[in-house]
């Protein structure tokens, strides 16, 4: 059973430079290389024959190409003990409409929305015992942190397989923005 979710992926060069970044922070798992993502849906585990309707319905998804430009750090929980270390994007209205164009696809059959807020961000790394400290100085030491723009023209069907040294991602159905 198949575990899926939607994804931007981003240009070689903007995941070199935030590879670059991967150090300094202690219980910190980065994102595996060539792993860099923005996840616009995750949908889960579904069987084999929605996994075909999903891959035919994305097929029906379709906005214009657009730009996205990275812009600031943060982290998750806002409040409490970090757990996951990110780079946000500034607004972008056209990355807002292809998350919803993708969510009224799903819906057509059966998958309802998330219920959490879509807050657009590309995770860097996971955080276990990591010292409130060496957070804190990497976000003050990034805190003016800007890529881009840089421009979408599709997006992606991943399945993903947890395995201990983290997930691995596969290329499911590439969607391109015409």
């Amino acid at each position: 059973m198949p575990r899926l979710f939607i994804a931007i992926d981003l240009p070689e060069t903007i995941q070199e430079y935030l590879e670059s970044m991967f150090f300094g922070i202690p219980g910190a798992r980065w994102v595996t290389p060539g792993q860099i993502h923005l996840t616009v849906r995750f949908i889960g585990d579904v069987d084999g024959a929605l996994f075909y309707d999903i891959k035919d319905r994305l097929a029906e998804v379709n906005i214009p190409p657009f730009d996205l430009q990275l812009k600031g750090v943060g982290h998750f929980p806002p409040r409490g003990a970090p757990r996951v270390l990110w780079v946000g994007l500034d607004k972008s209205e056209p990355l807002q409409l292809l998350r919803k164009k993708i969510d009224t696809a799903l819906l057509k059959i059966g998958l309802e929305p998330e219920r959490r807020k879509f807050s657009p961000h590309i995770t860097l790394a996971r955080l276990k015992n990591t010292p409130i400290q060496k957070i804190t100085n990497f976000l003050s030491g990034n805190a003016m942190f800007r890529q881009g723009p840089f421009l979408i023209d599709d997006f992606k069907l991943y399945s993903s397989t947890l395995t201990p040294k983290g997930a691995t991602h596969k290329v499911e159905g590439v969607y391109p923005l015409t």
